[in-house]
């Protein structure tokens, strides 16, 4: 790469990862933010922070000037909470996203790399690993909110001369992850054990996900900002092995030697089975993950467990 990069969301739990890494291969890296849920210190270090609303176009023109490569990662993250959101859900996934591109187009950017999500998709009933060509039939309004600005940015973009590529994330895990209730199973249930609050499993916890780690989904940006394979492409970002919501809670309880759980109706605004099929990634990024969710759930739990001890028992 050369040039300037612009990480939208850099401040987030994501997007500071992407600023970090591209930092460290050696990229001048924007950052736009608004900070309503990134944090300023998760900026890195040598990165520029523009603190804005892409919502405003003329956030969107400064944001976009004298850049290459757009990694577009902001947007609202919300499922659960999504019905009651949807009209924000909308504005700021889908118009934030246009208001980019436009802007985009004007400032000559050459690349527009996406963080789409696996919410576009439909359930997948036989268990299977769900490939790109999928049904999309999304069943929250996030969803419905991702694939219309998906859609929108590989129609529009080539008109504007700028290449869009989707990445479609799984469900992404490790530091830096805020916690809420709607979104991060493995942040909110190390969360709630270290609170001593009991873990909430949604139906019998059987619904299998893939986590994929963070640092690989920031490596899957850099690669997707640098392929020409990946052009015009959707390409799921995920790890091919699925893990059940039980088997997790499991796994986070003996890490931490403790933790009750508790059950709850199942919303049905969420997928049952979602696992990726990572093939077309591998073919045209080379890219494979290399972080074991067994492996990692540690750094997680430390990491929470540090910011709790920062913190103190009053926050």
């Amino acid at each position: 790469m050369s040039g300037r990069c612009l990480v939208t969301g850099g401040a987030g739990f994501i997007g500071s990862h992407l600023a970090e890494r591209l930092l460290a291969v050696g990229e001048r890296v924007r950052v736009v933010d608004d900070l309503s849920t990134g944090l300023r210190e998760n900026v890195p270090a040598g990165a520029e922070l523009l603190e804005g609303d892409l919502r405003d176009p003329a956030v969107c023109a400064e944001a976009c000037r004298d850049v290459e490569r757009i990694f577009h990662l902001a947007g609202r993250v919300t499922i659960r909470g999504s019905a009651e959101s949807f009209c924000d859900d909308a504005d700021v996934n889908l118009m934030g996203t246009l208001r980019l591109l436009a802007a985009a187009g004007e400032a000559g950017v050459k690349r527009l790399v996406f963080a789409s999500s696996m919410a576009v998709y439909a359930d997948s009933p036989d268990r299977r690993p769900v490939a790109e060509d999928h049904p999309t039939e999304p069943i929250s309004a996030y969803g419905i909110s991702k694939l219309a600005a998906e859609r929108s940015l590989l129609t529009v973009a080539p008109t504007l001369g700028v290449e869009p590529v989707v990445l479609r994330f799984f469900n992404t895990y490790g530091t830096r992850q805020g916690y809420t209730p709607y979104v991060g199973v493995v942040t909110i249930f190390v969360t709630r054990i270290l609170r001593g609050e009991p873990c909430v499993i949604f139906g019998d916890g059987e619904q299998c996900r893939d986590y994929v780690h963070v640092a690989d989904v920031a490596r899957a940006c850099v690669l997707a900002g640098e392929a020409d394979a990946a052009v015009g492409q959707v390409l799921n970002v995920g790890t091919g092995t699925g893990t059940s919501v039980n088997r997790l809670a499991e796994r986070i309880r003996t890490l931490l030697g403790a933790g009750e759980l508790t059950h709850a109706e199942r919303d049905p605004s969420e997928l049952v089975h979602s696992v990726a099929d990572v093939g077309r990634l591998r073919a045209a990024l080379g890219f494979a993950p290399e972080g074991r969710l067994d492996d990692r759930l540690a750094e997680v739990v430390e990491y929470l467990r540090a910011r709790g001890r920062a913190r103190g028992p009053a926050d």
